[in-house]
């Protein structure tokens, strides 16, 4: 799998422990972080991530900042885009299964290192169930159908 991972100055430790994860496990990693503690904008490098997403350079991304609160706010500005801030194993097996995320969202100040390679591995191997879930997602493509635009965002 084509995965973009992109971080501010609070998720930089974090994203090279996830990024030698994914490499590790077979997947391509794309680097559009920063790798200093000096401060960066978050939501410059989520639109880095998801304009690859929306150009189908890469499958799905993980973006990285001190909460992941940020990062999944930015993110989710864009259609079609389904970032998820997990905390948890379970936040990640759902997201997956019933919404179909794109976009997994971590705290690199709040998760820490096992939580956060757990939270990747399960969110990287869970299916969408479909089925009744498609009814949501599809209301959520007709309000993104009327509220946003669409497009990519060049900053």
């Amino acid at each position: 799998m084509r995965i973009a991972i992109a971080n501010d100055h609070g998720g930089v430790s974090l994203k090279r422990l996830v990024a030698d994860r994914l490499d590790s496990l077979g997947h391509q990693v794309l680097n559009l972080g920063t790798d200093t503690p000096e401060i960066v904008r978050y939501p410059l490098f989520a639109a880095k991530a998801i304009g690859l997403m929306l150009d189908r350079e890469v499958d799905r991304a993980i973006l990285i900042c001190s909460t992941g609160i940020g990062m999944s706010i930015a993110a989710n500005k864009f259609k079609g885009i389904r970032a998820a801030l997990c905390t948890d194993g379970y936040m990640a097996k759902m997201t997956r299964r019933h919404n179909d995320s794109n976009v997994l969202c971590l705290g690199g100040k709040i998760t820490g290192d096992n939580l956060a390679l757990e939270i990747c591995d399960i969110w990287l191997a869970e299916e969408f169930e479909g089925g009744r879930h498609n009814i949501s997602l599809g209301i959520v493509s007709d309000i993104e159908g009327k509220l946003l635009v669409g497009g990519k965002w060049e900053g």
